[in-house]
């Protein structure tokens, strides 16, 4: 609905076999904040793995159920396990074990709404996982409270959508310089010249870079090497598509050596293995 509101008398929760998930756009007050949002729950206390390739999405997971073993570019161990928290972004895939009882709402953030709404350098997040107490305090102990509360789906997403923009109104928007950088090298697949981009601010890429790595966690340059691959990736699974050669030259790759050495790195599979 236009103003934001969503109605709590929504259908049941959707069952997929094993779990229950919902998925939807958030309102139209928090677009370009966030992406979207999503419920799930595990049915069955099955062991499964899932690997997720780089991406622009900051996750915010708030969770009523089982930790997940999350690995940065790795395996992860016993002491990798997580259960409500944020994670910046990292340039390599991201390893999740689920053991059966996991049950959570995870947020999908933009990098600049994740800045707004934590009110944080997204550096401290870049790389890692941090656990929600240590983010929102006691508002954000008191908003896991409510929403164990309930059992409606739907609901709890209105609630967390709701705590979200409360929250935003006393926070300050993103530089319109890095907001304006980053729009530039995502329009242009990630194949802008970063210095070409600094000279049009008119910043030094030393500096370009500092407040990147404030509003944004990680520089420029590796946002558009993410930003490259996503593309290939997408174009990857296209019916109509072109051979790897010609793919890796549209997207902005010195060959085809380097589209799979950046998709090895990125996703943790090779472009055949993800298509």
């Amino acid at each position: 609905m236009a103003s934001g509101q969503r109605s709590s008398e929504a259908p049941a929760a959707p069952v997929h076999g094993q779990f229950e998930y919902v998925r939807r756009a958030p309102s139209a007050m928090l677009a370009g904040i966030v992406t979207d949002l999503i419920g799930f729950r595990e049915l069955a206390p099955l062991y499964s793995r899932q690997t997720e390739a780089a991406s622009l999405d900051v996750p915010l997971v708030i969770s009523f159920g089982e930790p997940f073993a999350i690995g940065l570019s790795r395996v992860p161990g016993d002491n990798d396990r997580f259960a409500s928290f944020a994670a910046g972004i990292h340039a390599g895939p991201v390893v999740i074990d689920s053991f059966g009882r996991s049950c959570c709402i995870q947020v999908n953030f933009t990098p600049l709404g994740a800045r707004r709404f934590l009110g944080m350098p997204m550096s401290e997040l870049a790389d890692r996982m941090v656990p929600f107490d240590d983010l929102l305090g006691a508002s954000g102990h008191h908003l896991h409270e409510r929403l164990g509360e309930q059992t409606d789906w739907h609901r709890r997403l209105d609630m967390t959508e709701a705590f979200i923009v409360e929250r935003l109104i006393k926070t300050a928007s993103a530089s319109s310089e890095v907001s304006w950088a980053l729009g530039k090298i995502m329009a242009s697949g990630g194949r802008s010249r970063i210095a070409n981009i600094a000279t049009e601010i008119g910043w030094s890429r030393k500096h370009l870079a500092a407040r990147f790595a404030d509003q944004v966690g990680v520089g420029p340059k590796a946002i558009a090497r993410i930003v490259r691959f996503n593309r290939a990736a997408s174009l990857s699974k296209q019916a109509n598509r072109a051979g790897w050669a010609e793919l890796a030259a549209e997207c902005g790759y010195a060959d085809q050596a380097h589209l799979i050495r950046e998709f090895r790195e990125l996703a943790g599979a090779t472009p055949t293995g993800l298509v």
